[in-house]
């Protein structure tokens, strides 16, 4: 078949999407654009490096910037990897969808599940970041009198508000549908962007140092080696680099997804990147100060106002309360559609009402509102227990580290099994271009991006006492990691068997726990054998 008659329409892409077994019932509504936006916004550097500034400047001092190029680069081998599976599974709830095609339905299932309990909690723990900059810019957002920091009763309870408001307009305009979500999300992205550009200009105009800073400690290592505080200042920029598979997540509802999902993937990675560390960097050399304490406790909100002014800081507070949004719409766009995804192959709890799209709009609109409830229910944790819901949410980083790593790991045993076959057929886009491969290369960036994941794994889940209980004296906090990563296997091995029984006493002629959804229908290369030719 010649290039020419590949034509990138919605019947193509359904047409496509048969091919793995499955019907196209969401709307296929996001262009190019719109997919990276969803990448970027889960990422959304704007709200997390403003979160996290102050952590990593507090354990790593200003050289503590080498870890963002450190983790830039091995997320972006890990991105890359998720490229390429992309470009030949365009399915939503990519994570699951290429962890069971790859390594069967059991550890697919497992992938899922883990992802699904990250993402419930990074939902809501986008949403709380709004208490961070409302009461900063106008002290009418606190509704809750009292003192607005996170650490105190007052704060906690005004974050708890403020998220839940956020959270029924997020889940309102999930629910809306698809075309309304990407709109928004593409203007909140692009406001973010124009924000980073011009804040990093801003800052370097008022530089009261040179870029030499990255190099200096501050003495954060006292008499002992700064490797060990440089590991842990590092969890900073993992908390911030995640989230770019959404691009894949939203693949049914993508136009020409084959050749979508791959580039945006890798873009958002990308963008994130360069913005990020020239964020961190415009940060340093403008601070009034790096000895006075103030950047450990008050980070990036710190350095705006006194540099930029109250005016013009405030200015940007609010261009970081709307990533702050579309952050936290992006998480639950992509969670609800991991939520629909898994329910369709009947591998959740409910699964008949949870995988259910309206004809209207296009959308699985009860995933959404589960999502929307779980996460407000979570923000509850907050009220009084603030460090308890920071603990939560560097969990739930560490499973979505876990979670990328069950699917980087079996794409690395194919690939020692000889994946994809020589001379097998490579495929199309929708468009008619080759699909995105990363050729004689994969081997060796698959091999370092598991070797990154393991890492970084282990980094996220070592029990430090000054990460995970700072205060003292409440050892579960300390293996809170352990401890809710087990709970989680725990309360996933119940779901499955429940759902087992189910499928059993419905379906007892075809258990989807048993195979995994249109595997017959796969050559060695991953491709669908009806899809892709």
């Amino acid at each position: 078949m010649t290039a020419t008659a590949y034509v990138p329409t919605q019947a193509a892409d359904a047409h496509d999407l048969e091919g793995f077994g499955y019907h196209q019932q969401l709307h296929r509504r996001i262009g190019s654009y719109g997919s990276f936006a969803a990448g970027f916004s889960f990422v959304s550097i704007l709200t997390t490096v403003f979160q996290l500034f102050a952590f990593g400047f507090a354990f790593g001092g200003p050289a503590f910037f080498w870890t963002w190029p450190a983790v830039f680069a091995g997320q972006m081998l890990v991105a890359l990897c998720f490229a390429e599976l992309a470009a030949r599974y365009p399915i939503s709830g990519c994570i699951y969808q290429w962890s069971s095609r790859l390594a069967g339905p059991l550890l697919g299932w497992a992938t899922g599940w883990l992802m699904l309990m990250a993402q419930v909690v990074t939902v809501s723990a986008a949403a709380i970041a709004l208490q961070v900059v409302l009461p900063s810019i106008w002290s009418g957002f606190q509704l809750v009198g009292g003192d607005p920091a996170l650490t105190s009763v007052t704060g906690s309870t005004n974050a708890v508000l403020l998220g839940v408001l956020l959270l029924a307009v997020t889940t309102t305009i999930n629910v809306i549908g698809v075309k309304v979500m990407s709109f928004v999300n593409s203007v909140g992205v692009t406001c973010e962007l124009v924000g980073v550009a011009l804040l990093v200009v801003l800052l370097l105009a008022r530089s009261e140092r040179g870029p030499g800073i990255v190099l200096h400690t501050e003495g954060v290592a006292g008499t002992g080696s700064y490797f060990w505080p440089f590991l842990i200042s590092a969890l900073m920029a993992a908390y911030v680099l995640v989230g770019f598979d959404s691009a894949g997540e939203l693949s049914e509802e993508t136009k020409d997804p084959r050749g979508t999902a791959p580039r945006t993937i890798v873009r958002a990675v990308a963008v994130s990147g360069v913005g990020g560390a020239l964020m961190l960097l415009a940060a340093l050399m403008a601070a009034p100060s790096v000895t006075d304490g103030n950047l450990a406790s008050h980070g990036l909100p710190y350095v705006l106002t006194s540099r930029l002014g109250d005016t013009l800081g405030r200015v940007f507070l609010c261009d970081v309360a709307l990533a702050i949004s579309v952050c936290t719409l992006a998480i639950q766009t992509a969670t609800t559609r991991m939520i629909f995804s898994m329910s369709r192959d009947r591998v959740l709890p409910f699964s008949a009402a949870l995988g259910r799209v309206s004809r209207r709009t296009g959308t699985p609109i009860l995933p959404a509102v589960v999502v929307g409830v779980l996460a407000a229910g979570l923000l509850l944790v907050n009220r009084g227990q603030p460090a308890l819901f920071t603990v939560l949410s560097s969990v739930c980083i560490m499973l979505l580290y876990l979670a990328y790593l069950m699917v980087t790991g079996p794409l690395l045993r194919r690939r020692l099994q000889g994946w994809p076959a020589v001379g097998a057929p490579s495929g199309r886009t929708a468009a008619g271009r080759p699909l995105f491969t990363l050729g004689r290369w994969g081997l060796a960036v698959n091999a370092v991006a598991v070797l990154y994941g393991a890492l970084m794994v282990v980094n996220l889940a070592w029990p430090r006492a000054a990460v995970f209980d700072p205060v003292g004296g409440h050892w579960y906090l300390r293996w809170f990691a352990e401890l809710f990563l087990a709970g989680a296997v725990g309360t996933g091995a119940l779901a499955y068997l429940r759902q087992r029984w189910e499928n059993r006493r419905e379906l007892p002629a075809a258990d989807p726990l048993r195979s995994a959804p249109g595997a017959e229908l796969l050559d060695d290369t991953g491709l669908a054998l009806d899809g892709a030719e």
